[in-house]
């Protein structure tokens, strides 16, 4: 191999770093490592747990066919010069918890995990995924002091993801004919909206009752709570996993892919100074610009009232 060649490959080779070895991270190491995305570091402040998921996984590459390093460690030093950074550490929402339960804890969390982030991969793109999710993305842009198109948060993927997979239940179609986006922040106040949801290009308002509709909108805003209540202990993972995949494949490849994200807001949508979900083109440059669609009067109301609600949890925030 020539030298130009092996320069080239370690170019073009992505670096994922992974904060946090629970369930979520995990499982996204593991879709990213099947995907061949990169070289993945997994990072945990417990010991031996990163090490020994990112050893599992990376003992099945040769029955799977990955080809790509996967490490676990406790020290930042190994991630230094990531491309892409994920944060999913935090403390896990259990029965019973609200979204604002965790607010202080999980902001001093994503504060110390960001602070050690920016010291070792100044350049990257951050996917925040701790909840509550908008208001650890403002926590995570406030710390880094990186510019909005470099940090961004992942909900809408997966609530949009639960809204579609609800959609092709309801109708008996195949989930891979169902489109549609979520807007809003990551909780009770999101904002799916049906208008825009399609199966093959049909909207659904056509196929599908008022009534259906509005349960299937409710059964998505109560997505997350559904299946912690069914666990009992913890909360989802493998669909979350999967979205934040999607994103970063996004950004390694240069895929320009319209998907919502938590995105900070300048004035889009009537709204300034807080980060809420909206589609967004998502590339090699992060979040390389807001898509701003058209909303009926009573859409644009709930968009707000959901922007309002992430503000108050802004407020509510410890100092930074």
């Amino acid at each position: 191999m020539s030298s130009s060649y092996e320069k080239e490959y370690q170019r073009l080779a992505a670096k994922i770093t992974i904060v946090g070895a629970g369930n979520v991270g995990a499982t996204t190491a593991h879709w990213a490592a099947a995907k061949e995305l990169g070289d993945v570091v997994l990072i945990d402040i417990v010991e031996g747990l990163p090490q020994g998921k990112a050893l599992d996984l990376a003992e099945s590459s040769p029955i799977e066919g990955f080809d790509c390093s996967v490490i676990g460690t406790n020290d930042y030093a190994d991630t230094a010069n990531s491309d892409v950074v994920v944060v999913t550490a935090g403390v896990p929402r259990r029965p019973g918890m609200s979204r604002d339960d965790l607010l202080s804890t999980n902001a001093k969390i994503v504060g110390t995990v960001v602070s050690n982030l920016v010291k070792y991969s100044p350049n990257a793109y951050m996917i925040v995924v701790s909840n509550p999710l908008d208001a650890m993305v403002y926590v995570a842009k406030q710390v880094s002091g990186w510019p909005k198109h470099r940090v961004f948060g992942m909900a809408g993927v997966l609530d949009s993801a639960r809204f579609r997979y609800f959609v092709a239940q309801e109708l008996g179609v195949s989930v891979e004919d169902v489109h549609g986006f979520v807007m809003g922040g990551h909780g009770d106040t999101m904002v799916p909206v049906p208008r825009y949801a399609t199966v093959t290009g049909i909207p659904i308002t056509q196929l599908l009752s008022e009534a259906q509709i509005a349960r299937l909108v409710q059964r998505t805003r109560d997505g997350g709570a559904e299946i912690v209540n069914l666990l009992k202990q913890g909360s989802a993972f493998y669909a979350p996993g999967a979205s934040i995949v999607q994103m970063v494949e996004a950004i390694v490849k240069n895929k320009k892919r319209i998907l919502p994200a938590a995105a900070y807001l300048e004035g889009e949508y009537g709204i300034r100074g807080v980060y809420v979900g909206v589609p967004v083109l998502l590339g090699a440059g992060g979040i390389e610009k807001i898509i701003e669609v058209e909303l009926t009067p009573d859409e644009q109301a709930a968009l707000h009232q959901s922007a309002a609600a992430v503000e108050e949890l802004i407020q509510a925030l410890p100092p930074l």
